[in-house]
């Protein structure tokens, strides 16, 4: 997400802090990497996909490039990230996107390898079969109209089925809980809400190899951010068995975008997390992962 220069200029102490776990069962954070790339388009980071056992990555920027880099680890940690490709996003008719039409937050692998993305600004939904490909939007319910223009549509996750959801950064129900909309190959429909809890405001999702829903959470205050996983059970359209995986202290981590949750060689489960740096040097790209309690 764009923040204002006011906001972004305050942020110059994000180095310290330590994270913590609500719930009773800890998460374990197994390092963070700080990914560099002269690449004038590299930077922005809102999006991330992990697959092939931790080893490929799926990337995305607010200023809709998609990129994809194999990852090398050393044990549990990111040692390096090397760049396989990047791509420009592409209107439906073959245009280039800037600007706010261009302001690509979420991602969600399909079934069939395409992607689709979420949009904030012009809040939608489109679907990529292939990099370098036009856009194939998704019908718009009015709902989307009434979304803040840079606090909507950041969030974007597939179930098994290919089933999507996403969810408003800002906007609240009557009784502030935050909406979730899902996409079921044939129309939207609000499922479920999901509470608010404090501060924090949603920003990524994905649904885990255990079938549950995760959603990472940020706060943004004027020293840094704070991050928030939580996770829940979905019993058709109820959410159930809350957890909060883990809450961390102001400048624990950069400003945490973008989530992905997998399985490694050893059956854990872990949450890969990518940080939005604004493109200001007062901020970096930051790969952050956490072990996860089954």
């Amino acid at each position: 997400m764009r923040k204002s220069s006011a906001i972004q200029l305050t942020i110059a102490v994000f180095l310290a802090g330590v994270a913590w776990a609500v719930d009773h069962k800890t998460p374990d954070h197994l390092g963070s990497f700080t990914w560099r790339h002269t690449a004038e388009w590299f930077g922005g980071f809102s999006a991330v996909h992990i697959s092939d056992n931790g080893n490929h990555l799926i990337g995305m920027t607010d200023r809709a490039t998609l990129v994809t880099a194999e990852v090398a680890r050393r044990g549990d940690e990111i040692v390096d990230i090397h760049i396989t490709g990047n791509w420009p996003l592409i209107s439906s008719r073959g245009r280039s996107l800037t600007g706010g039409t261009g302001d690509s937050e979420g991602i969600a692998v399909a079934p069939d390898g395409g992607l689709y993305v979420s949009f904030e600004n012009t809040h939608r939904v489109a679907y990529y079969p292939a990099p370098g490909t036009k856009a194939q939007v998704l019908p718009r319910p009015k709902a989307f109209d009434g979304f803040e223009l840079n606090g909507s549509l950041e969030a974007l996750a597939i179930d098994q089925r290919g089933h999507l959801f996403t969810m408003p950064e800002e906007n609240r129900t009557a009784t502030g809980d935050i909406p979730v909309y899902r996409w079921d190959g044939q129309a939207w429909s609000t499922p479920f809400v999901l509470p608010q809890r404090g501060d924090f405001l949603p920003v990524a999702a994905d649904f885990g190899p255990d079938g549950r829903l995760y959603v990472l959470e940020r706060d943004v205050g004027w020293i840094g951010f704070r991050s928030r996983l939580r996770r829940w059970e979905l019993d058709g359209d109820t959410p159930s068995a809350e957890e909060v995986l883990f809450q961390t202290g102001t400048g624990a981590h950069d400003n945490l975008e973008g989530l992905s949750v997998w399985r490694d060689d050893e059956g854990r489960l872990r949450a890969t997390m990518v940080s939005d740096d604004n493109f200001l040097a007062l901020q970096r790209t930051e790969l952050v992962e956490y072990a996860l309690p089954d």
